[in-house]
């Protein structure tokens, strides 16, 4: 049996799907989301309104270093599903589901593409990408509920 390599966090949040979609599309909005503390700017050079498949958008990062990344959108169905990775391979993914209450959001870090899947394991990527999006989850429900994260107004990102 093949080793699973994706971790998940889901959340029910009372929003409309497509608002929800519509937040990770903007790649701007992704500094302002992210929960691990790493995605700190969207780079303006060539950054898209929106994502769409094959759509290249980067992020400066930081975690311990400062770095640059390009992402590729390599899933998209409009309203359920968006996902990119970037040159190691690995993938960050997005799911919509209409639930009672709202919307059924899941983000999943899946290092099955990945190039180097043994390296990410020993790391600890694994977890630490399962809390970061734990928290990203709560920012996008603040976002779409109230307009603000932590206090901060979404557009000052």
């Amino acid at each position: 049996m093949a080793k699973q390599r994706k971790v998940s966090a889901t959340r029910v949040i009372a929003a409309d799907r497509q608002a929800l979609f519509d937040i990770v599309a903007d790649p701007s909005k992704h500094p302002v989301i992210d929960g691990s503390g790493t995605v700190t700017a969207a780079r303006p050079d060539g950054l898209p309104e929106r994502l769409a498949m094959d759509t290249r958008f980067g992020m400066d990062m930081k975690q311990g270093a400062a770095y640059k990344i390009t992402n590729t959108v390599v899933e998209f169905e409009e309203g359920e599903r968006l996902a990119w990775r970037h040159f190691s391979g690995h993938r960050w993914r997005y799911e919509f589901r209409d639930v009672e209450g709202g919307t059924e959001v899941t983000e999943t870090f899946d290092w099955s593409t990945a190039k180097l899947k043994k390296p990410l394991e020993i790391a600890g990527f694994p977890e630490k990408n399962r809390k970061g999006m734990e928290a990203t989850l709560v920012r996008l429900e603040q976002l779409a509920t109230t307009g603000t994260v932590d206090g901060a107004d979404a557009d000052a990102a």
